[in-house]
């Protein structure tokens, strides 16, 4: 299965943090799983540590690449599709962040791990 973390996904799986669920844990640690972090996961925490809304990412925010690489996990960059989609969708949902990486679930197929029940009026297939 392909898995894209959601960026609170990705957060809770670096800090072995309880609130990731154990369904998402065993999809994430599942060798036959690939799994992706999207560029805009990067620009989201970087952009929230900055304004001050993510102090518990410091030790990771300066390595935050290398962390993710140590993971084995693959890096998803953010193509011109994925930005007029996200861009398209029809929604209400005014997060950035979380457009861009519905946009990116659908146009790459990717199961998105998140505990963002409003991800599925958009359709992704979301594990959680």
């Amino acid at each position: 299965m392909n898995l894209l973390l959601d960026t609170h996904t990705l957060i809770w799986w670096m800090a072995d943090s309880p609130m990731l669920s154990a369904t998402a844990r065993a999809a994430i640690s599942n060798r036959g799983n690939d799994v992706w972090v999207s560029s805009a996961s990067a620009w989201e925490i970087t952009t929230k540590y900055r304004i001050g809304k993510l102090a518990g990412v410091e030790p990771i925010i300066n390595t935050l690449e290398e962390e993710i690489l140590r993971e084995n996990f693959r890096l998803l960059d953010i193509r011109f599709a994925h930005g007029c989609l996200a861009g398209s969708l029809r929604n209400d949902h005014r997060d950035p962040f979380d457009r861009m990486l519905i946009a990116q679930s659908l146009l790459d197929n990717l199961a998105l791990v998140s505990n963002e029940a409003l991800f599925d009026t958009f359709g992704v297939t979301r594990v959680w």
